[in-house]
């Protein structure tokens, strides 16, 4: 371990606020004015500690003294050996120190795509957001046209996805440094159409094509569809992450889905989101073949086949 060496305070996520260069020992480590690296704390002593080499040319961090000492995992220590990755607190200050021969990790490939970023993206995304609230309230709304419903419902809408992001983005600057504000906003903004997107698909195919189940489950979708979006904002703050991040979306999706299944069979003794296909449009939409009579008089035979027998089987028990 040769000279000069570096004092690292550090944030709570492990990022460097400051390095100061030191180039002989002792190195003295305080908030007095006569310290070689001097830390604006009240809770560091005038003089605190003492960084020097043993006789193995080892560094090694004395304590001074001081009423808050040294810590390190938990445990106050008189001294201790100090290695490049050796993190200690002193006072509320967290530091560690390296030489210049500290080898450091090779630079990470940059996936951060910087096109996606800046005034154009958080447009894009208010846009959307913008549209798909104008799309819900027009869908839904069963009074006169009043602009001031559909206004209501675009400032709610823009509003959401602003602090969406903004929200996001301040996670983005506190574990991330940049705050990538426009991106975050985009990713909200096309998480809400996506989610309208799967709701106007699903609802249409599963009238047109008698799939019940685009219906019945419709649930998982946009289960899915938010891991998806809560991917794409991790992603956005930790881009070296992002292996972990998709296990961990993926872990997310299965737990969801698994508590809608419970919450169903709680709410209804059924594991469907609906007990039947509540979507109605219009006629001509259908492209399966229409179901006569019959056929459903005969479905309803069945049911009642089955519901002669439980009541059967409930009257012998109760016998």
């Amino acid at each position: 371990m040769t000279g000069p060496w570096f004092i690292e305070t550090l944030a709570r996520n492990g990022d460097v606020l400051h390095r100061q260069q030191l180039n002989a020992l002792p190195i003295r480590i305080g908030r007095a004015y006569d310290n070689d690296v001097i830390l604006d704390d009240d809770y560091v002593a005038p003089r605190h500690a003492l960084v020097d080499a043993d006789s193995h040319d080892k560094l090694v961090l004395h304590d001074l003294g001081s009423r808050n000492g040294v810590v390190k995992g938990g445990r106050r220590l008189p001294s201790l050996a100090l290695t490049g990755d050796t993190i200690v607190r002193i006072g509320h200050t967290s530091l560690r120190v390296r030489a210049a021969d500290f080898p450091v990790q090779p630079e990470l490939v940059d996936r951060t795509m910087h096109g996606w970023e800046g005034a154009l993206p958080g447009m894009a995304g208010v846009l959307l957001a913008a549209l798909v609230a104008l799309i819900v309230t027009w869908l839904f709304d069963t009074r006169s046209l009043q602009a001031f419903y559909y206004l209501q419902a675009l400032a709610a809408g823009v509003a959401g996805a602003v602090v969406w992001g903004g929200a996001w983005a301040f996670a983005n600057r506190l574990f991330g440094r940049h705050a990538r504000l426009g991106r975050h906003i985009f990713i909200a903004g096309a998480g809400l159409a996506a989610v309208l997107a799967w709701e106007l698909v699903s609802n249409s195919a599963a009238f047109a094509f008698s799939l019940e189940a685009l219906t019945r489950y419709g649930s998982h979708g946009v289960i899915a569809l938010a891991a998806g979006i809560l991917y794409f904002h991790l992603a956005t703050v930790k881009p070296q992450l992002r292996l972990r991040f998709r296990w961990l979306c993926v872990l997310f999706a299965v737990a969801g889905a698994g508590l809608m299944l419970i919450a169903n069979v709680q709410r209804s003794g059924r594991v469907a989101d609906e007990l039947y296909m509540g979507v109605l449009l219009p006629p001509s939409m259908r492209a399966s073949p229409d179901e006569g009579v019959d056929h459903y008089i005969d479905d309803v035979e069945g049911m009642k086949d089955q519901v002669d027998r439980d009541r059967a089987q409930k009257e012998d028990a109760g016998s």
